[in-house]
């Protein structure tokens, strides 16, 4: 009777050990995270996106002082136009009255 106990234990203790190197690793990567979201803005920043088809995306990204026109597809993606990021002018926002 007492042999099904010692294997059931080991599994126990396996699985109570993966499932606290889990708990762990997971408690690491959210602390990461806060850490960067209270670091504050980078130098990089996603300034606008446009959804072109379900697979193709373009995406407008500042770097630093440069903005970045960025095609992303199925296969991967591509710079498409590199220019200096003062050219860009902000979108007028109307408020609604």
């Amino acid at each position: 009777m007492m042999e099904w106990l010692r294997p059931l234990l080991s599994v126990a203790v396996v699985l109570g050990l993966a499932l606290g190197l889990r708990f762990w690793l997971a408690r690491a990567a959210w602390g990461a995270r806060r850490a960067a979201r209270r670091a504050g803005p980078g130098r990089l920043e996603t300034l606008d996106r446009l959804a072109l088809s379900p697979g193709h995306t373009l995406y407008l990204v500042r770097v630093g002082s440069r903005a970045v026109l960025i095609g992303a597809h199925p296969g991967g993606c591509q710079v498409l136009e590199t220019l200096p990021a003062e050219t860009l002018a902000e979108p007028a926002r109307q408020e609604a009255r």
